[in-house]
């Protein structure tokens, strides 16, 4: 009988071993509500040349205004991410938090160039860029933040960089609890933090839409 009930238990195991795992689809409505803007990311984490890599890559895929690929990236490490700290601002609507929190500050960034100077094509071309690396870097399971507040001239020296930088993205493996909440187009847009959760407001679809 002993003998019996242990067949059983093995053929169960087996069969569980070899019975075909289940995981939630990836689509694009999962990444983009993944995609949120981190300001606090686990120390524990130290992101990889190789991963910075695959974000960037997207580049060579994604559609391009007037197809100029015009942009350039410069990937930094945990090596170079402290000189590149004191030179960027983040959560500028909370500033009374001085945000990143110490210890959750990123220790990747991607600094976005261009070969040409910014205008209204070149930053349609950032814009398709930084949001496709940043779902990108949910799909793999890292979080970002696009980060506009910085000093321009300070970041081209700090790196040595040919090229004036337009955009820097933080990246690495969030920290914190974000929420989205629906909001009308009339009332306020600023995100806020409420017992350790950050919200952030998006205005309903109705109110997208225009003339109906």
């Amino acid at each position: 009988m002993a003998d019996n009930y242990l067949g059983r238990k093995m053929e169960e195991y087996r069969a569980r071993a070899e019975a075909p795992v289940h995981r939630p689809a990836v689509t694009l409505t999962r990444l983009l509500l993944r995609n949120r803007s981190y300001r606090g990311y686990d120390p524990r984490f130290v992101v990889r040349e190789d991963q910075l890599r695959t974000l960037i890559e997207v580049n060579t895929r994604i559609p391009s205004a007037r197809n100029q690929q015009v942009l350039r990236f410069r990937p930094v490490l945990a090596d170079e991410a402290p000189q590149l700290l004191p030179l960027i601002r983040l959560g500028a609507a909370l500033p009374e938090l001085h945000l990143p929190l110490p210890g959750t500050e990123p220790n990747a960034f991607i600094v976005i160039c261009s070969t040409l100077p910014e205008d209204r094509y070149v930053d349609i071309d950032l814009g398709i860029s930084a949001q496709s690396m940043l779902l990108r870097a949910a799909e793999i399971g890292l979080n970002g933040i696009c980060i506009g507040a910085f000093n321009p001239a300070r970041v081209r020296e700090t790196l040595g960089l040919p090229l004036d930088p337009l955009l820097i993205l933080a990246i690495g493996r969030g920290a914190e609890r974000i929420e989205l909440t629906e909001i009308a187009a009339g009332e306020s847009h600023a995100y806020y933090r409420r017992e350790g959760v950050h919200y952030v407001p998006k205005v309903r679809l109705d109110d997208l839409l225009i003339g109906r």
